[in-house]
């Protein structure tokens, strides 16, 4: 029997709380009803999957994706979907083939439910938020330890509550709200929170609006996002014509949250993310009229029925700037094949716009890249330099009217330069969804399973063992790094990298190659590295790689401001010690090269904050640093990484 009256996301926890204390900070253990992998995370995660020796995936629903890398520019690419496909099937897992559509949106359009919990190997995932459920991103070697029946292990989150009050403008989007917030909290101010909405103006959202807000929490750094569970997802329930999976779910009345904000759609505009951050935001006017070169309308934030419809509208009897590639992705097939319905998609090609496939593609840089120096407008989640593809190129990241009135006059301006706003007021959300699941294969009988065969084509390596972690480091400084560094700066995504994750060695040699081209080199000649960074090391994506290829060259510890909470997990799951500068203490203090030793320092009993110090080479300097390792991460890093923790407990 509950004693205080408990916002939503304790009720989700406190329902799936294996053990711990819900006091925020401290560890909890969760179960978790859902797991999601794709085809760049997935590869990892059943190769730790399977070096548990364990016949089939424990969890009740697990869900494979191919919809990262669908650029086949050799075999590599169609390797990895084949291996994953083949593991899925040979385990337990469903599959959703490539074409289907992006992962998030296909998720929490045939696949999620209020209520339950949900651990992605993407840092996405929390945008299943908008059903009333906790999606949590993490590590693919996470997702293969609770794919293997291990409960998900985090941190106690604090709950901001966000009190959405009235309702968004015609010409107003989401994805302008989303930003607003962003600018408020910064891609930090989430770290270790929940974002909780509520409040009157939450009716007047749908879902796939709900869905925009939640994805972008991620850009927050937020491990969360949670919507109640209302009317309006039933009713979003009900037009996928899966009504019975509803239950209803809000904070109990009067509920406590650490912290407190007001999101009044009433008083957002539209708006941009200047580069090269997502909290860089900025009124559309403020921002001025910006030339552009390429607009992108899609990805698994802004490709709903709604957004692509809405900017169909703003396009429709308009041709696209002369100077402007337009490129619109819907978000999955069944939106695709509801456009194409309506007539909103030949609105789109009359326009001059390039319909791609249903997948990540541009948003994470794999094709469709901006010319050099080029500027381009996106309705995607991210724009750190570079991830777009190119090196020089200026992102803005908008929604789907304000993107649609770019490619139109060639410069970036609010819609109503373009359309009347009245035109955009009558678009909603569909009563009925088309519906066709074909493109989704169910887990196989264990009868079929025993004879699936899974296959490794050349470019699938299995990953390399770290090794038991024990007494003092000793290693140079290999780079210094400010704040914000991104996990696309540390492991770059592009064709020309993607196909490369599943073969360590080779993907090693792509480590920070955009920004620093000799880091590999300098690695491989140091033997034992260590790097320094600003705050918030590792925002972004949750990619793994940005872990593990600096483990495989040798780097030892990663001694920062601060971490992007996945980031951190990873760096503990390939055997990488994460130190913390004490106050007043930063990368300045050591320069590049330079010989670190970092030892523990003796205290009375272990506790969960393990202070080390660093002494600096010839000069003796010394500065200390903080580990707040919990007991599992402990042991994790001790053997040497999860992997090498996996293979002695199984």
């Amino acid at each position: 029997m509950k004693k205080y009256a408990q916002n939503l996301t304790e009720k989700i926890i406190s329902e799936h709380l294996v053990r711990g204390r819900m006091e925020v900070g401290t560890e909890i253990f969760l179960r978790v009803d859902s797991t999601l992998v794709h085809d760049m995370s997935g590869t990892l995660a059943y190769i730790g999957f399977e070096a548990m020796g364990i016949d089939k995936i424990q969890v009740p629903a697990a869900v494979t994706f191919q919809d990262h890398n669908l650029v086949a520019m050799d075999h590599r690419s169609l390797d990895d979907h084949r291996f994953v496909a083949s593991a899925a099937r040979r385990y337990g897992s469903m599959l959703s083939k490539a074409g289907n559509g992006i992962c998030h949106s296909v998720y929490y359009s045939r696949i999620g439910r209020p209520g339950t919990v949900l651990a992605g190997a993407d840092s996405h995932s929390a945008t299943a938020g908008a059903l009333g459920m906790l999606g949590v991103g993490l590590g693919g070697l996470d997702v293969s330890a609770i794919m293997g029946g291990e409960p998900m292990e985090l941190k106690m989150p604090a709950v901001i509550g966000v009190e959405v009050k009235g309702k968004l403008k015609p010409g107003v989007s989401a994805k302008d709200a989303a930003l607003w917030l962003l600018k408020q909290l910064s891609v930090k101010g989430g770290v270790g929170k929940v974002l909780e909405y509520f409040g009157e103006g939450v009716e007047n959202l749908s879902v796939p609006q709900r869905a925009t807000i939640a994805n972008m929490g991620a850009e927050m750094g937020a491990t969360s996002s949670v919507f109640p569970a209302d009317e309006a997802v039933r009713r979003f329930l009900k037009a996928q014509g899966r009504e019975e999976h509803f239950r209803e779910l809000a904070a109990d009345p009067g509920a406590v949250y650490g912290m407190r904000l007001t999101l009044d759609l009433s008083r957002i505009v539209p708006s941009v993310a200047v580069p090269p951050m997502p909290d860089q935001v900025k009124s559309v006017r403020e921002a001025g009229p910006v030339k552009v070169d390429q607009v992108y309308i899609g990805s698994c934030t802004n490709g709903s029925y709604y957004d692509l419809a809405r900017a169909a509208r703003v396009l429709r009897g308009r041709r696209v700037h002369p100077d402007v590639n337009l490129l619109v992705s819907p978000s999955n097939r069944q939106v695709y094949q509801m456009l194409l319905e309506d007539g909103s998609i030949g609105q789109l090609v009359r326009a001059g716009a390039r319909i791609m496939e249903c997948g990540c593609g541009p948003c994470i840089g794999l094709g469709q890249a901006p010319p050099t120096g080029g500027v381009s407008v996106r309705t995607s989640n991210r724009n750190f330099k570079g991830r777009c593809g190119t090196t020089d190129a200026s992102v803005y990241l908008a929604g789907p009217a304000v993107a649609a009135a770019a490619a139109v006059t060639g410069y970036l301006c609010p819609p109503d330069e373009v359309i009347s706003l009245e035109e955009l007021a009558g678009i909603g959300e569909p009563e009925v969804y088309f519906v066709d699941d074909a493109m989704i294969a169910l887990p196989a009988g264990p009868e079929t399973r025993d004879h699936v065969e899974v296959v490794r084509g050349p470019s699938i390596r299995p990953i390399p063992l770290g090794t038991p972690q024990n007494g003092e480091i000793r290693a140079r400084v290999v780079k210094k790094l400010g704040d914000n560094v991104s996990t696309d700066e540390i492991a770059p995504t592009g064709p020309e990298y993607g196909a490369l994750r599943s073969n360590v060695p080779e993907a090693a040699k792509t480590a920070f190659i955009r920004s620093d081209p000799g880091f590999y080199g300098r690695a491989l000649e140091y033997g034992s590295s260590v790097i320094l960074a600003g705050e918030n090391y590792g925002q972004g994506s949750s990619r793994e790689h940005a872990a593990l290829l600096p483990a495989y060259l040798g780097v030892r510890a990663v001694i920062a401001r601060s971490f992007a909470r996945i980031h951190r997990t990873n760096l503990i799951n390939f055997g990488v010690l994460p130190l913390v500068f004490a106050e007043g203490s930063g990368p300045e203090l050591a320069e590049e090269g330079q010989e670190l030793v970092i030892q523990k320092k003796i205290c009375a009993g272990e506790t969960s904050d393990s202070w080390y110090t660093i002494t600096a080479g010839a000069t003796g300097k010394t500065f200390e640093a903080v580990a707040s390792l919990t007991e599992r991460e402990r042991e994790i890093y001790a053997a040497g990484g999860l992997l090498s923790f996996i293979k002695g407990k199984y």
